[in-house]
């Protein structure tokens, strides 16, 4: 069987993919035997989870985000890792799985989202940067090996919007349809085409790999932003979803909104990670 279709048939067991599950991590995290130690996130059949049959891990290494009118760009890697249960119902991880925690970089900062140049007057340097932190808002599904659905929320940090400014939420989350192929946006976006993972097999630990692939995606919309407060003097809040929205271009329809996503993927059965 070539690579490729050993990937397919491994996916169909495996919902999951890439950067960025609201399924609950199992508590505690058995070690993997050695050799499998990057997919620690994946719950044990044996000790965590029974229904638990193939364990992944993919890696985001680069392309960007545009929500509204602000584009981010992936300036660090993101990781996403966990397992599947049986016929690929659900993504699960443990307390060493799921999406990582990484604040990337916001361009323009804190005033650039919100347009309150005063701020400048009142924070330093690197209070006035601002971070955005992709998180999982429900669970992710595998529509076929190169054909992903993951919902998401984005955190937007910085001590001038609170603890919870969001785009999306858990009931209203950002879903990114990601694929390898050409998509199909409403106007005023184009079509754009990704690019499918070069696949290999390492037959001695029974690991599918698949590098340099390309996911993208300009179909999804954006909901409002939620939770920014800012706090002045300590103690009187100031709301200030509406001026996040209006300077950032939210809610965003589908059609104005992009990602691209370079990635690579390892896929292994559970019963060799937990021997």
């Amino acid at each position: 069987m070539k690579p490729r279709n050993q990937f397919r048939l491994l996916a169909s067991l495996a919902a999951a993919i890439g950067a960025f599950a609201a399924v609950a991590p199992a508590a505690g995290a058995e070690t993997p035997a050695p050799g499998y130690s990057q997919f620690a996130g994946c719950p044990s059949p044996k000790t965590e989870n029974p229904a638990v049959t193939a364990c992944l891990r993919s890696d985001i290494t680069g392309g960007k985000i545009k929500i509204g009118n602000k584009t981010v760009p992936i300036s660090k890697p993101m990781t996403l890792s966990g397992g599947t249960e049986l016929e690929g119902a659900n993504f699960v991880y443990n307390s060493k799985g799921g999406l990582s925690p990484t604040k990337l970089e916001v361009p323009g900062g804190v005033i650039g989202l919100t347009g309150l140049d005063w701020l400048v007057n009142f924070l330093g340097i690197e209070q006035l940067k601002l971070y955005a932190e992709a998180q999982l808002a429900g669970v992710p599904q595998v529509l076929g090996a190169e054909n992903i659905r993951l919902p998401i929320k984005v955190h937007l940090i910085n001590p001038a919007l609170g603890n919870n400014c969001y785009i999306g939420s858990n009931s209203n989350p950002i879903v990114l349809n990601l694929i390898t192929g050409t998509t199909s946006p409403p106007a005023p976006a184009k079509p754009i085409t990704g690019k499918s993972p070069e696949y290999s097999f390492d037959p001695t630990l029974i690991i599918l790999h698949g590098n340099n692939g390309v996911f993208v995606d300009n179909t999804f919309s954006a909901p409002g932003a939620s939770g920014c407060q800012l706090t002045l003097f300590g103690f009187i809040p100031v709301g200030l979803n509406s001026v996040v929205n209006s300077t950032s271009g939210l809610p965003a329809p589908a059609g104005t909104n992009e990602t691209v996503q370079n990635y690579n993927l390892e896929l292994v059965e559970a019963g060799l990670v937990y021997p």
